[in-house]
């Protein structure tokens, strides 16, 4: 690669990235052929902090009974519980193989490790996401068609 194509690399890197800060993506991948042997293949992406959620309480009247406290068992937080299956990738979730199709899984299913939970598509990619583990399907928390973040819980498997 001669110098000038270098130059232009980084130049067109440096476009990419502010092509992905200016329209709030997360992610962008590109591959260039210059030839039959030549090409550039690019992928820039970033990490996005999701600011937690701020809860706000109102102090209750004195006679008013306080709440009852959160069960153990039963974390807040979908991401922090053990059974979560995250989203590998950045994407949006299909629950079937095609519309019309029965859904991969339903709340109460028993699955097999391995098993199709559900697809993601990332950059017209049908990607499936499959159960890293043998269990029922306790919760579903994406919608068919959702955009999903990478890390986002997808599924709750005991």
């Amino acid at each position: 690669m001669t110098k000038t194509n270098h130059e232009a690399d980084v130049a067109f890197i440096e476009a990419l990235a502010k092509l992905l800060r200016e329209n709030d993506l997360t992610e962008l991948q590109v591959k260039r052929e210059y030839g039959e042997d030549d090409s550039l293949n690019v992928r820039v992406s970033r990490i996005t902090q999701v600011a937690p959620a701020v809860q706000t309480t109102v102090a209750a009247a004195p006679a008013v009974a306080p709440a009852a406290p959160a069960t153990p068992s039963a974390p807040e937080d979908p991401a922090s519980h053990p059974g979560a299956v995250t989203s590998p990738m950045v994407g949006t979730v299909y629950m079937q193989a095609e519309p019309g199709a029965p859904s991969f899984i339903s709340v109460g299913q028993q699955i097999n490790e391995g098993d199709t939970l559900l697809i993601v598509e990332a950059m017209k990619t049908m990607n499936h996401i499959p159960a890293p583990r043998s269990g029922t399907v306790k919760r579903i928390l994406v919608e068919d068609g959702a955009p999903v973040e990478y890390g986002a819980p997808l599924v709750i498997l005991e």
